[in-house]
């Protein structure tokens, strides 16, 4: 399934898309990636979108690529006799582990663990920042605070506490068994939601080992000012505006979003921007201009993917939504002049290269000055196909893998073209495998040259040492 663009689209599956129907459309129409929140949603419902993705991915004969989202440590306050009070700037509100129902005054926050690890003067943040609060008194089991602005609180609305690194693993009992049970699904990406340190995602990498990629979501200060260890373990970053906009002043997301994309351009991680970037298409069948300049200003910064939530799980017009971010890609990577130019002030030369990075290098030089195609690569572990993304070069990297569950996680790669084919045997065979993907994809016809990297001997993860500039002819036999 040949896409006219380099950056990936990731699609949340829900209700309003979770029949073949629909998730056929949605692969059809862009859809690279598809995303199993568990956050909403049965295992069971879960189970049937893999199924209907894989038989998609059979039917096509094309990877495709799951990610597993799990829900994370959610603060929530407990329950209220009139289910909502209206709170008044300056009075005291009490949050403490008193199981009965809430009033004007006081309500449940059934999280022990953060009691001790809060003070005098944290701020609290209710409902996405709606009410703001300071701690003013703090004990083992209960927290006094002021209130900073008249509001309305209800029933298990959310916590927000950005000043605080607290004491919660970022993996909760329900995700663990939904991993399990994700593991078992075969998906080939875990998010980990609320990551804080790399601590989190090191505990996470324990218990998946290497079953899985992990994708770590950065929607915390913390995990803001811990990104470069965070990156240093995870295979992949989110930046998952929504929290990150409540617990941060909304006007320092952009520059966030921009450095952290920047980072993971220089490390060669996959970075997906995410959250409300067509919100407005839940309800709606175009999207507002600022949506679209944010689609589009998400893609000029480098990102590997831009991510949709609810507009294709709930919304109205969810097929119409990833036609539209097809759309926006595909122009902006029309656009030469801006686009081209973003990329090459980004780069860094500054880090040290092994013999891997320099035949990536020389691939993209030579991509470039000899008018080729593709470029191809041949991975076992999908780490040259990766390293190649990161140069983000001119034409089609083309991803060839012997192992499906390398060509699925390639997907969510800036620019690459991932297909699962046999492994070459020698260098003539390499050259066959290569050239006959190209043109079966419609990526090359006959009279086109294609640049191919590989490693000798074949078949042995990361030892890419190998570099062939071949010409597709029309037959077979390759020259």
């Amino acid at each position: 399934m040949k896409r006219n663009r380099k950056a990936k689209i990731l699609a949340t599956l829900g209700p309003k898309s979770s029949t073949l129907n629909v998730i056929e459309k949605l692969f059809l129409e862009g859809s690279d990636i598809f995303r199993l929140n568990f956050s909403h949603g049965s295992i069971e419902d879960h189970r049937k979108n893999c199924e209907t993705i894989r038989q998609l991915e059979k039917k096509y004969n094309h990877p495709i690529c799951i990610l597993a989202d799990l829900q994370g440590p959610k603060l929530r306050v407990g329950n209220f006799i009139n289910q909502k009070e209206v709170l008044k700037k300056g009075q005291k509100f009490t949050f403490d582990l008193n199981n009965q129902p809430g009033d004007n005054t006081r309500v449940s926050l059934p999280h022990k663990e953060i009691y001790e690890s809060l003070s005098a003067n944290t701020i609290i943040l209710i409902d996405d920042g709606k009410i703001k609060m300071q701690i003013i008194e703090q004990s083992e089991e209960k927290l006094i605070a002021e209130v900073l602005n008249d509001g309305q609180i209800s029933n298990n609305k959310g916590i927000n506490i950005p000043d605080a690194i607290l004491p919660i693993s970022s993996l909760t009992t329900k995700d663990e068994g939904d991993l399990n049970k994700a593991l078992e699904m075969g998906v080939d990406w875990i998010a980990i939601s609320f990551v804080q340190t790399v601590d989190d995602v090191r505990k996470l990498r324990k218990m998946v080992d290497l079953k899985t990629s992990i994708m770590a979501k950065i929607e915390k200060p913390s995990a803001v000012k811990n990104i470069e260890e965070i990156l240093e373990e995870a295979d992949g970053v989110m930046i998952a505006r929504g929290d990150l906009g409540v617990e941060l002043p909304p006007e320092n997301v952009p520059s966030i979003q921009k450095k952290i994309i920047n980072r993971c351009r220089i490390r060669g991680k996959p970075v997906v921007v995410a959250t409300q970037m067509l919100e407005s298409m839940i309800n709606n069948e175009t999207p507002t201009r600022a949506e679209a300049s944010d689609v589009a200003n998400a893609i000029y910064d480098g990102s590997d993917a831009v991510m949709l939530s609810a507009e294709s799980a709930i919304g109205n017009f969810p097929i119409e939504t990833v036609t539209i971010m097809n759309k926006i890609i595909e122009s902006v990577e029309n656009d030469n002049e801006n686009y081209n130019l973003s990329f090459e002030q980004q780069i860094d030369n500054s880090i040290n290269i092994n013999t891997t990075d320099a035949i990536t290098s020389a691939a993209f030089t030579i991509s470039q000055n000899s008018g080729s195609k593709a470029i191809i690569t041949f991975s076992v572990s999908g780490k040259t196909t990766a390293r190649m993304s990161k140069e983000r070069a001119p034409v089609k990297i083309i991803g060839i893998s012997p192992n499906i569950e390398t060509a699925r996680k390639l997907q969510i790669m800036w620019g690459v073209h991932s297909c699962h084919a046999k492994d070459a045997h020698d260098t003539k065979e390499m050259v066959s495998i290569a050239c006959t993907v190209a043109k079966e994809e419609n990526i090359a016809k006959p009279g086109d040259s294609v640049v191919i990297t590989a490693g000798v001997p074949f078949g042995n993860a990361g030892s890419t040492n190998l570099l062939r500039i071949a010409k597709i002819i029309a037959n077979k036999d390759l020259s």
